[in-house]
C-alpha cells in the first residue's frame, strides 16, 4: 500500500466516524486489526515452540549418535580382546566385563534416548501443524480487514459484508490451531 493510499484511507475513516451510516464498519475493522494483531502473536510463538523442540530433538538425536558411536568402538574393543591371545586371562575377563557392563548400559541410554528424540520430533510436527492454522486464519483475517476497509473508499455494504466473511472464516481457521491434535 502506497503511503498516499494509506493516508487517503486514514482520511476515509476518519469520516466515517462522522458519518453513523459507516461506524460498524469502523468499529468491524477496528476489530479485525485486534484479532490479526492476536492471531500474528499466536502463531509467532507456536513458530517458536516448533523451532525450540526442533533443536531439542536435534540434540537429542546427536546424543544419540554420540552414544552409537561410542558403543561401536566398544563393542569392537570387545571383539579384538576376546580374538587376541591374551598374557594375562584374568586382567582381560575383568576388562571384558567392564567393556560389557558399559555396553549394556549404553544399550539402555539408546532406547531411552531415540524415544525421547521421537517424542521431540513429533511435538514438532504438531507445534508446525498448529502454527500452519494460525498463519491461515491470520491471513484471512488481514483479507477481511482489507476488504472490510474497502467499504470505506466505495460505501458499497457488500464489502463490508465480505470483509466479515473472511474474518469469521480466519477465526474458524484459528480456532482450528487450537483444537489440532
Amino acid at each position: 500500500m502506497e503511503p498516499q493510499e494509506a493516508q487517503e484511507l486514514q482520511e476515509r475513516h476518519e469520516q466515517a466516524a462522522h458519518d453513523r451510516s459507516l461506524r460498524p464498519v469502523s468499529f468491524t475493522i477496528s476489530v479485525l486489526a485486534v484479532l490479526v494483531a492476536i492471531v500474528t502473536v499466536v502463531g509467532h510463538r507456536t513458530h517458536t515452540h516448533a523451532v525450540l523442540f526442533q533443536t531439542r530433538a536435534s540434540d537429542e538425536w546427536n546424543f544419540y549418535q554420540a552414544h552409537k558411536i561410542r558403543q561401536y568402538d566398544t563393542q569392537l574393543t570387545v571383539d579384538l580382546l576376546s580374538a587376541l591371545p591374551a598374557r594375562d586371562p584374568a586382567a582381560t575377563r575383568k576388562l571384558l566385563q567392564n567393556y560389557e557392563t558399559h555396553l549394556a548400559k549404553w544399550n539402555q541410554e539408546l532406547v531411552e534416548s531415540r524415544k525421547t528424540a521421537k517424542a521431540d520430533q513429533a511435538e514438532v510436527e504438531h507445534a508446525e501443524r498448529r502454527a500452519d492454522r494460525f498463519d491461515f486464519g491470520e491471513a484471512l483475517l488481514e483479507i477481511g480487514l482489507v476488504i472490510a476497509s474497502i467499504t470505506l473508499l466505495t460505501r458499497r455494504r457488500s464489502y463490508w459484508l465480505l470483509g466479515i466473511g473472511f474474518g469469521i472464516a480466519g477465526l474458524i481457521a484459528t480456532a482450528m490451531g487450537f483444537v489440532i491434535g
